[in-house]
């Protein structure tokens, strides 16, 4: 069977299109850390602040969250360093309580004791996770600013698992850290993580001073992640390089898979995830944005619903309709798919729907969209 090609942006994508409820919440519960690293979107300090979300006011959050109905979407427990606050295991039994999931990216320090561990684990938390920048102590240290705090983050991804928790990696990808992404691929093959994700730097926070990788090695690092699939013992995927699946489906497509088979496989889950598409953000003091790193207030769970500004604000609106993006991007085939980082959009150029500049796919003029295809 074949189509006759349409003109691009003529058929809202909305099988990609997460109007109802995200899939992720991300709550920022403090910005308080104790490391100081370098590329740190919420540039975090030492001390907690008296504007973060109290203890019933994360209550009432995911109160909020679960009124987008099944199924709920899935909360990041994030900051600077969740374990800076004393009632993060009474939060993360409110929200087991409630039947909603959660998930704590700690950092790698001396608050991240077994005992804290168990009672997380007994709290029903169902993953945790951990960064790791560098394949030696002189990278990730650099990175974190606090010498050994690469040999706490190993111990801190065995004490995890020992307790029986999933863990994910993130690793952060700029052109300084690139060259040593298979020396820290070996590295994790030893820690028994349940996936890696691999962060494409945007410029926002202290990250505003390190540079990306350039469109060209963007795609290299594609290629060289679709090699590595084959062999690596867990999933591997991208945060903030969208374009990722673009490069995936036409490996896929060229080895015969059909779109159901492509979009089964972890790729393929994650088809149509971006900044305010599937995702929203709420930070320390209750202001919701799209993403972390996509930082335009909206609205603010003090004074508003959360399901009403993810479903109704008009950057969440205009977020999750591709045909409202600009330049390349608003013309691309894959726009459904991917839609390019809106984040990255704005950090280089002020406007949240502009072609992401880390991709260097320019789309045929007369191409298919992907969206329009049979099933």
């Amino acid at each position: 069977m074949t189509t006759m090609p349409l003109p691009l942006g003529s058929v809202r994508p909305t099988r990609y299109v997460f109007d109802r409820a995200p899939m992720l919440v991300y709550w920022e519960m403090t910005r308080a850390c104790p490391l100081a690293c370098r590329h740190c979107r919420a540039e975090a300090v030492a001390q907690r602040s008296d504007r973060e979300l109290t203890t019933a006011e994360g209550e009432r959050l995911f109160d909020q969250i679960a009124a987008f109905g099944r199924p709920y979407p899935h909360v990041v427990l994030t900051g600077g360093d969740p374990l800076r606050r004393d009632d993060l295991v009474t939060l993360v039994r409110a929200a087991t309580a409630r039947g909603v999931g959660t998930s704590v990216s700690p950092s790698a320090t001396d608050d991240l004791t077994p005992e804290l561990l168990a009672e997380l684990k007994a709290s029903a938390v169902q993953s945790m996770s951990l960064s790791l920048d560098g394949s030696t102590a002189a990278l990730h240290d650099g990175f974190r600013g606090v010498p050994g705090t690469f040999a706490s983050t190993q111990r801190a991804a065995r004490a995890i698992r020992a307790a029986g928790i999933p863990l994910q990696v993130n690793t952060l990808v700029t052109d300084e850290t690139a060259d040593d992404l298979p020396a820290i691929h070996g590295l994790l093959r030893g820690l028994d993580i349940m996936r890696w994700s691999l962060f494409f730097l945007i410029g926002v926070g202290r990250g505003a001073v390190l540079g990306e990788v350039s469109p060209v090695r963007s795609e290299r690092l594609f290629r060289w992640l679709l090699d590595l699939e084959g062999t690596s013992p867990f999933p591997i995927k991208t945060t903030e390089a969208m374009h990722y699946r673009r490069v995936a489906i036409a490996r896929m497509e060229r080895a015969g898979m059909d779109r159901d088979a492509i979009e089964k496989t972890p790729v393929g889950r994650g088809f149509g995830v971006r900044d305010g598409n599937g995702i929203v953000f709420v930070a320390h003091d209750g202001a919701i944005h799209p993403s972390g790193f996509l930082p335009i207030p909206c609205g603010d769970v003090r004074s508003a619903s959360l399901v009403d500004v993810y479903r109704a604000h008009p950057l969440f609106v205009a977020l999750r309709d591709a045909r409202s993006f600009a330049g390349k991007c608003g013309r691309c085939p894959y726009a459904a798919i991917c839609g390019g980082s809106r984040a990255r959009a704005f950090a280089r150029t002020g406007d949240a729907l502009a072609s992401d500049p880390l991709c260097p796919y320019v789309p045929p003029a007369d191409a298919v969209a992907w969206e329009s295809r049979p099933s």
